[in-house]
């Protein structure tokens, strides 16, 4: 692909990627990073651009996805300070029984598989809809609410 062909087709698309990469991010910062890292991405593959058909819809769901790694990868980091730690000591008996069931229940999460750890965490501590959370994720909505019903599910029995 020629500099003028790129210039012509990609480059116009800058305002578009930029409106979309900061609705996912909420950052102007991100949403700026990310459009500059899908145009170098599109600069340094620029040979193989030619059999690209829509370059719109090309560009869009190459900013969508590195936005969904960006998340995914700030949560992930962020999961593990969410769920608290053994902090206090009991000091009555339903006070001994509570600690102990809220024991066993934060080790069953856990315990639990990543994809219904985060989906879990995204429902009830965040308190996101499964459709946020479908569009954070890139997971679909039933996906969300079955992983969701599975942890439910595997916490109750271990709790």
């Amino acid at each position: 692909m020629t500099e003028s062909r790129f210039n012509k087709d990609y480059l116009p698309l800058a305002e578009t990627l930029y409106r979309i990469a900061y609705y996912m991010l909420e950052s102007e910062t991100e949403a700026e990073d990310a459009v500059q890292e899908v145009y170098l991405k599109l600069w340094e593959s620029r040979e193989r651009l030619d059999g690209v058909r829509l370059p719109k819809a090309y560009c869009i769901r190459m900013l969508k996805n590195l936005c969904l790694d960006r998340i995914r990868r700030v949560q992930f980091l962020s999961y593990h300070a969410v769920l608290p730690e053994k902090a206090f000591m009991p000091q009555t008996e339903d006070t001994i029984d509570a600690r102990t069931r809220l024991d066993k229940v934060l080790e069953a999460v856990k315990a639990l598989p990543e994809r219904q750890r985060q989906v879990l965490i995204l429902r009830t501590v965040e308190g996101l809809s499964y459709e946020e959370i479908a569009g954070m994720t890139g997971m679909n909505y039933i996906t969300c609410r079955v992983l969701m019903s599975q942890a439910r599910s595997k916490i109750k029995s271990k709790a």
